[in-house]
């Protein structure tokens, strides 16, 4: 599982826009928020640049904690 820090997360809104943006890129990844350690961990076939793209792309600060 590949862990990354994401800063501007602050709701269930954003837990679902982030799952949904590296979703959308692998339909099989698995993905676990944690609002509160602003962690994600992203199981997937995707780069950790990949991971992290999809992510910015949605407005967040992502970074590989």
């Amino acid at each position: 599982m590949q862990v990354f820090n994401v800063e501007g997360m602050s709701c269930g809104h954003c837990v679902k826009a982030i799952t949904a943006a590296v979703q959308a890129k692998d339909p099989a990844a698995s993905v676990r928020v944690d609002l509160a350690a602003r962690e994600v961990g992203v199981e997937s076939a995707l780069t950790v640049d990949q991971v992290i793209a999809a992510i910015t792309e949605e407005g967040y600060d992502a970074k590989v904690a």
